[in-house]
């Protein structure tokens, strides 16, 4: 019966495993093979022959770099916007004694079920009179609105563990208010910033309806709308849309493979100490 019961719970690990790799694998083998290959029809084959020139195409073609800063560039700016903001709200709500605190809280969480669809036009609106349109400002300002509640709800959650004794004695050796933010607040909510850096980031780099309506110009689109163009370009070259989805997708692997650890951590921890 206990061996029963093991293999269950491991066939149970094996299927999200299983369906979350087999997309990943199917599309690292779609890049490698020719339109040839891709068309007969046997999805599961290994390729016959290597073909580089896939990867070659969409990186030399398909203006990968161009994509690929903007998208850093639009992603770095948000995510230390929204880490600054969430960390010094989430500071005000948690630790000051204030009669709107929980007020300020409920507006945040009424923030994190609006949707981002529901937006376009008023924002469409306001750019366009503000004259920020098709600029990379039109995608940090909301951006930064849609990510900062749950960053403060993360945030806040830990922090209203940290013991007040540590402000008090900083307070009685005459440290002030920013200081004991900077010095000590932040060093000890480190985990939690991760989980929402983190976050933030797959959430922004993956985003394309924002940039789809607020940008045209081609020199600022993201590289999900490169991977748009590029698929509307090259719409007869299987193997080389594969490849550039595969470099649309690695950044966000990587991180988080990399960093996966790191969103358990300030998860368990906000929610422990919260």
């Amino acid at each position: 019966m206990r061996k029963f019961k093991k293999g269950l719970v491991y066939l149970l690990f094996a299927i999200p495993v299983i369906t979350q790799l087999y997309p990943l694998l199917w599309l690292l083998m779609y890049s490698l093979k020719t339109n040839e290959e891709i068309l007969d029809g046997n999805f599961f084959a290994f390729p016959r022959a290597v073909q580089w020139s896939n990867y070659t195409t969409a990186f030399e073609s398909g203006s990968y770099l161009k994509f690929l800063s903007n998208s850093v560039f639009v992603t770095a700016l948000t995510m230390i916007c929204v880490i600054l903001l969430s960390s010094m709200v989430a500071y005000a709500i948690s630790r000051f004694r204030w009669k709107y605190g929980n007020l300020v809280m409920t507006i945040f969480l009424m923030g994190m079920m609006i949707p981002m669809q529901a937006t376009l036009l008023p924002l469409m609106i306001i750019f366009k009179n503000m004259h920020i349109l098709n600029t990379h400002l039109s995608l940090i300002l909301p951006y930064i609105a849609f990510s900062t509640p749950v960053s403060v709800f993360i945030l806040s959650g830990f922090m209203k563990a940290i013991p007040h004794e540590i402000e008090e004695s900083a307070f009685i050796d005459g440290a002030s208010v920013y200081r004991i933010f900077r010095s000590i607040i932040l060093p000890v909510s480190v985990p939690p910033m991760m989980t929402v850096c983190i976050l933030t980031f797959i959430n922004i780099w993956n985003e394309y309806i924002l940039a789809a309506t607020f940008i045209s110009s081609e020199k600022l689109k993201t590289l999900p709308f490169g991977v748009y163009t590029f698929v509307i370009q090259y719409s007869v070259n299987y193997g080389a849309i594969g490849a550039f989805l595969v470099m649309g997708a690695l950044p966000v692997i990587l991180i988080y493979f990399f960093l996966s650890n790191q969103i358990t951590k300030g998860m368990v921890a906000g929610a422990v100490k919260g």
